[in-house]
């Protein structure tokens, strides 16, 4: 592949906070959350050295790994499985100064902008990891995000300001940019495809939201100074955004309200952010510290099972299903327990029962975020004798008496 000269940095303002940052660089991957509804500070002591400074990531869409783009020369994505955190393969050469990087949905191809004049966004064939072309952008490209059908993608860019659509289809951009003032920095679209996020590298701090059917800005609002990059949960419930300011920080914000609900402390001059498929996870950028830091992402609890049969003088054991982040705390909220059984704070009852009878109660999971997940009414027969075997061994001995 081709390697693209590399251009003499821009006097703007968003090129020279990219200054920030050691020669020698470090990417540790860690687990954390501060403050806000829910805190999770867990932290994975886990160093991976990369060799360019580092400025977008991109999750792919089976969640199996992360794409770190780079904005030195030659410019090239840095590849880490996210099962294991560690770099893996070569260093794929995509062009000078590499800023950010966008999937497909379908995961086939992925995109990725300079830092450049002009701003042309290199279209990769990720089966290969060969650059197989290009999208024709004449200024600094910079956020890049696709619509879920992968139809078209949004990229945002500066000098003139503005948000460019093209057709994934022919690699072609549709019309002319959609004018945004400020200075367009980030961009992310929800779910269901209806709006595109364009986060602002401005001390005004604001978000501009994009209807995507009009192609037009229907609404406008404040985060914080020097928006970086935005992300949106799987579910669309919340946008993670970044801020370019020392010290660093994640805001949190609630979709249906665009309020900023949790601030996450996290280095200096942060940079990219992405959310993994499953919504776990957020893997953001440290350009201070030239790491990426990932955050365990709250979620609501939730709570399934239904708890057989016990039977007096008999150990028993159920365990009930309980996700969410951070790990849910199960308690018993009404009704009674069969005597001899327990309920431990991750769902597990277990104990030898004394005494039989039908026992009903309920079940909540809680850890301080969202609504707690409710099991009501739940009930456990205990038999004064065990079941009657059943299978190979019961038949003989029916057979034999």
């Amino acid at each position: 592949m081709d390697i693209l000269n590399r251009k003499a940095l821009s006097q703007s303002q968003s090129r020279t906070t990219a200054a920030f940052g050691a020669a020698v660089l470090a990417l540790a991957m860690t687990l954390g959350n501060a403050g806000g509804i829910a805190a999770a500070d867990t932290v994975l002591d886990t160093t991976i050295p990369v060799a360019a400074q580092a400025r977008g990531v991109a999750i792919s869409p089976d969640g199996s790994r992360a794409y770190v783009a780079h904005e030195t020369y030659p410019g090239a994505l840095l590849v880490i499985d996210t099962a294991t955190n560690a770099v893996i393969g070569n260093p794929i050469e995509v062009g000078s100064r590499s800023v950010g990087m966008a999937f497909t949905p379908d995961g086939t191809r992925a995109y990725v902008t300079h830092d450049t004049i002009p701003g042309n966004v290199s279209v990769i064939d990720t089966a290969t990891n060969a650059k197989v072309g290009e999208v024709a952008i004449p200024t600094y490209s910079n956020g890049v995000a696709f619509t879920p059908d992968g139809t078209r993608a949004y990229i945002t860019a500066v000098e003139p300001a503005g948000v460019w659509v093209v057709d994934t289809a022919t690699s072609t951009v549709i019309g002319g940019p959609i004018r945004i003032d400020g200075w367009p920095s980030g961009v992310a679209i929800t779910p269901d495809g209806s709006r595109a996020y364009v986060s602002h590298e401005t001390n005004s701090g604001y978000i501009s939201v994009i209807d995507t059917a009009s192609n037009t800005v229907v609404e406008e609002f404040t985060v914080g100074v020097r928006l970086r990059s935005v992300a949106i949960t799987p579910d669309g419930s919340r946008a993670y955004v970044t801020h370019d300011t020392s010290p660093g920080k994640v805001s949190v914000i609630d979709l249906a309200t665009k309020a900023v609900i949790e601030e996450i402390p996290v280095g200096a001059y942060l940079r990219g952010i992405a959310i993994t498929p499953d919504g776990a996870h957020a893997y953001v950028v440290d350009s201070s510290r030239q790491l990426v830091s990932v955050i365990a992402i709250d979620k609501a609890p939730t709570l399934d099972g239904i708890p057989p049969t016990g039977a007096v003088n008999t150990p028993y054991t159920h365990t009930f299903t309980v996700t969410g982040q951070p790990a849910p705390t199960v308690t018993v909220t009404d009704g009674t327990l069969p005597d001899g059984l327990e309920l431990s704070a991750a769902g597990v009852l277990s104990g030898t029962p004394t005494t039989a009878g039908s026992f009903t109660f309920s079940v909540t999971a809680s850890n301080g975020f969202g609504t707690p997940a409710v099991l009501a009414d739940v009930t456990i027969e205990v038999t004064q004798t065990p079941p009657p075997a059943t299978g190979l061994l019961g038949s003989l001995e029916n057979f034999g008496s």
